[in-house]
């Protein structure tokens, strides 16, 4: 069998080299050709215009531009910022002299904190568990607390927002970050747990303001909210049993102050009223005391100036003040032997019979010769 040196080989790859190179300078000259069968086709006199109008679409293309309703445009030229656009259609300045930076400023963005929104809507979808570093934080009673948290926030200022600082969504969330550590740290943890969550946010808020226009960042705060703040999961057993007593413990104080509140004014009212009632009655007795007095010194003077007629007064009205409160009175003459004509000083009496016409024995009687003395 034939062998093949190398100095045939060599020659075997120059000739294939060769008509490759052949091959790609024909295709080049096929196209020209074809290019210039096709431009043969036009006038010259089309060539201008068409040139024209293209020149004019790009023109029209790049000097055009929209802001949406809930955008603000900022417009560079050459990088330098000249003016700010509302929403609508405007003009610029084409070919690349003058760029649009557009920012929603009407509309309030959310920054999230230990989660993250993976589909919103009725049943939203968060993802938790991978964001423990930002997240878990110390308090002042040195007890680690997991708080999930939202910024909401609104561009006030386009032009201070994109060219104050290098990155203001990173420096929102490193100021957000810092500033809830600080304000946890200085709060225990129960109270972080339990009541102090309002004003933690309202303090966090103040406080991220407060260093966002420090560094003139065009944002304002909207509102911080506290989503979810609990204990880390080793320990939210004994958390929960300490919740429970406490939960007890107040449960029982209510209870007593609620008896108290009930023991307390009840006792009280009482002894109002008594010391009321001991009031009245010195008053009625003292008031009773100086009109018997002053009655009796009227009385008194009074008799001193006609004594007999004064006295037959007070026998008179003290007869009727005793008579009136007898049930029945008989009136019996010794020398008479038939009965006294009776007279009914009630309506509806009638005349006694003989037999209750005799006074029962021990009653009181006077003789009509005495009642005609007096």
């Amino acid at each position: 069998m034939p062998l093949i040196s190398s100095g045939t080989i060599s020659k075997l790859g120059g000739k294939e080299t060769q008509m490759s190179n052949e091959q790609w300078q024909g295709g080049v000259k096929d196209t020209l050709e074809l290019a210039e069968r096709w431009f043969s086709r036009f006038e010259p006199r089309f060539v201008g215009p068409i040139i024209a109008v293209l020149a004019i679409l790009i023109l029209l293309v790049t000097s055009l531009y929209t802001v949406q309703p809930e955008e603000t445009a900022v417009v560079q030229r050459f990088g330098r910022v000249i003016r700010t656009a509302g929403p609508g259609l405007h003009f610029k300045i084409p070919l690349g002299v003058e760029k649009i930076r557009l920012a929603p400023t009407t509309r309030v963005l959310k920054e999230e904190f230990g989660f993250r929104t993976i589909v919103a809507g009725r049943r939203t979808q968060y993802q938790r568990g991978t964001f423990r570093a930002e997240s878990l934080m110390l308090t002042g009673d040195l007890n680690v607390i997991d708080v999930q948290w939202i910024v909401q926030y609104r561009i006030e200022d386009p032009v201070s927002f994109f060219f104050n600082v290098r990155e203001p969504v990173d420096t929102i969330r490193d100021v957000s970050e810092s500033t809830m550590r600080r304000v946890v740290g200085d709060r225990s943890g129960s109270d972080v747990l339990t009541v102090g969550r309002v004003g933690i946010a309202s303090k966090a808020a103040e406080e991220m303001q407060r260093i966002l226009s420090e560094y003139e960042t065009g944002i304002r705060i909207v509102t911080v909210e506290l989503q979810d703040v609990t204990p880390p999961d080793p320990v939210k057993p004994a958390f929960n049993e300490v919740n429970e007593a406490r939960q007890d413990l107040e449960r029982m104080v209510n209870q007593a102050q609620e008896q108290a509140n009930k023991v307390i004014p009840r006792a009280g009212g009482e002894a109002k009223q008594s010391i009321a009632e001991a009031e009245g009655y010195a008053t009625e007795r003292i008031n009773r005391a100086e009109g018997e007095a002053a009655r009796f010194l009227a009385i008194l003077n009074e008799y001193r100036q006609v004594p007999e007629v004064t006295r037959q007064r007070l026998y008179i009205e003290a007869m009727r003040e005793i008579l009136g409160q007898v049930n029945g009175l008989y009136i019996v003459d010794n020398e008479l032997k038939n009965l006294i004509p009776w007279l009914p000083l009630k309506p509806g009496e009638s005349p006694p019979s003989p037999e209750q016409s005799t006074p029962p024995p021990g009653e009181d009687t006077s003789t009509s010769e005495e009642l005609e003395r007096q």
